[in-house]
């Protein structure tokens, strides 16, 4: 039986969170997610690599 997939749909937090990640040239972002929906997003703003 073969299965059909639908389209994946996303809510605007979701949506907003990649647009976010795409928009980063580079670093690290801390997520915090609650009921499967990502409702805080961090920004590390200093780490330095010796």
């Amino acid at each position: 039986m073969e299965r059909k997939e639908r389209p994946l749909e996303i809510t605007e937090k979701e949506r907003r969170l990649i647009e976010l990640l795409r928009s980063t040239g580079f670093g690290e972002v801390r997520i915090t997610v609650q009921n499967g929906q990502p409702i805080l997003v961090e920004e590390v703003h200093k780490s330095i690599k010796l």
